[in-house]
């Protein structure tokens, strides 16, 4: 699977699921259902192809500015709320992940980080992306072990987080790294 068909296959998914794309929060979230739903319809080493272009996709967003970002976005964020930021990233669709990546602080235009710094209601991240792939082989297959072997190994694992890092308690060093951001999220 190329980098181009995984995009398409997030990009069919946010479509079909519309307005109701953008937004983790459940109970009424659409979205990681319709991903699954197409990543299972594919033959079995085309998940595992899927698998490892997320691998790919997932480990571009390691970086120490864009964690910063999701530490003020989300009043706080660990190793694991990193994860499933990331992942929810990537639901936001190529255009808005490329963004991130380039700028964090471009993150304050989504509407749901919007509706986050400002109403408290809203999500981005997505636990149930990072095991989409395994979940769609099970279906698939009927046994999640062919995945296992299939990818083990298959995608290294990257060092720490690349970029520059900061105290994300320092809120000066926050306002002046991610000004947009801190404007939504910390009050003055």
């Amino acid at each position: 699977m190329r980098m181009e068909q995984w995009w398409e296959l997030i990009e069919s998914a946010r479509s079909e699921c519309g307005e109701r794309a953008d937004d983790r929060d459940p109970p009424d979230d659409p979205l990681p259902d319709a991903v699954l739903d197409r990543i299972a319809a594919l033959p079995p080493e085309q998940i595992i192809a899927f698998s490892r272009v997320f691998s790919t996709v997932f480990d571009t967003a390691y970086l120490a500015p864009l964690w910063a970002a999701a530490y003020l976005i989300e009043g706080g964020c660990g190793d694991d709320g990193f994860m499933d930021f990331r992942a929810g990233l990537m639901l936001q669709g190529r255009a808005a992940f490329d963004r991130a990546v380039a700028d964090p602080d471009s993150l304050a235009d989504l509407p749901v980080v919007q509706r986050m710094g400002t109403t408290d209601k809203g999500w981005l991240g997505c636990e149930t992306m990072l095991y989409a792939a395994r979940t769609a082989y099970t279906r698939r297959t009927g046994s999640p072990d062919g995945y296992d072997a299939a990818f083990e190994g298959s995608t290294p694992r990257p060092a720490p987080a690349r970029g520059e890092q900061w105290d994300v308690e320092d809120d000066e060093e926050m306002r002046r790294r991610l000004p947009r951001l801190s404007a939504l999220f910390l009050s003055d």
